[in-house]
């Protein structure tokens, strides 16, 4: 690795599986000493000993703000300050539609989806301005692009991306940069969490994914979380030094438009109406 996090401290929500594992795994090959926060304790305890210079972990439910304030105090207590935040953590929240929706289901994938970063963002960038500036990271969603991956999801991912701007306007005089990412289709526990199997035969099931999510779009080959761990990396390192209030799409195409942009042998909707027209 060509160490372009070297002398970092970087603080990663999520950060024992899935984008934020591979997230993390990368940063501290860059050279980066990271706070892992994270509900899933064996699993952070594990990264503990596997960089035992490198990872602290906390147990942080960031849907409380006490546990945010605690993990960014630690980035400044054990590594001395903080320069990357990578708000991270999430699950698919209530796939309840417009007409079943309950105010909890609601308010819950609000508080992990939205609210959780927009506490993040409170709480690192005072440490981050102490240090002369960094980079804050938010993992957005196509969901908040278009419709069809779930209403409170995508209308909290839209809030992300929205965040991410106004944040970054405001955070520009002290030298903090604020921006998003967009994954697709990427294989990682979360959509079995989404479906409410336990973390274990939600890991599993991402195995699973990696067929079915290679026909979804053009780049004919399943997202990785290396992938969106990979665009995390240019964000928080020097290379970005000149974008902030924006995001960043990593889908394999799958927003291109039709599958029969990438497909020829999809049926478009007018062809599928002639061929129902004339059955």
């Amino acid at each position: 690795m060509s160490g372009r996090l070297a002398d970092r401290v970087a603080l990663i929500t999520g950060g024992c599986s899935g984008i934020g594992l591979a997230t993390t795994e990368l940063f501290v090959a860059e050279g980066a000493r990271v706070v892992v926060a994270d509900v899933q304790d064996d699993k952070g305890r594990i990264l503990e000993k596997r960089f035992p210079d490198s990872v602290a972990y906390l147990h942080c439910d960031v849907t409380r703000e006490a546990d945010i304030e605690a993990a960014t105090s630690l980035a400044a207590t054990r590594f001395g300050g903080l320069d990357v935040l990578f708000n991270n953590a999430g699950t698919g929240g209530t796939p309840a539609g417009a007409m079943d929706m309950t105010t909890e289901g609601w308010d819950a994938t609000f508080a992990l989806l939205l609210r959780g970063p927009m506490l993040g963002i409170k709480h690192a960038a005072p440490l981050m301005r102490a240090r002369g500036g960094g980079s804050i990271v938010n993992t957005a969603s196509i969901a908040g692009l278009e419709a069809g991956w779930g209403l409170a999801y995508g209308v909290a991912k839209a809030g992300v991306i929205h965040l991410s701007k106004l944040a970054a306007a405001e955070l520009a005089q002290y030298n903090i940069r604020v921006n998003a990412i967009c994954p697709g289709v990427i294989v990682t526990p979360i959509f079995g969490v989404a479906a409410g199997l336990e973390r274990p035969a939600a890991d599993q099931m991402a195995g699973t994914l990696t067929e079915a999510a290679s026909r979804m779009q053009p780049v004919r080959r399943a997202g990785q979380p290396l992938d969106i761990a990979k665009t995390a990396l240019y964000f928080a390192s020097d290379e970005s030094t000149f974008v902030t209030g924006t995001y960043q799409i990593v889908d394999g195409g799958i927003l291109v438009g039709q599958r029969i942009a990438w497909d020829a042998t999809a049926l478009t909707p007018i062809h599928a109406a002639m061929l129902d027209a004339a059955s």
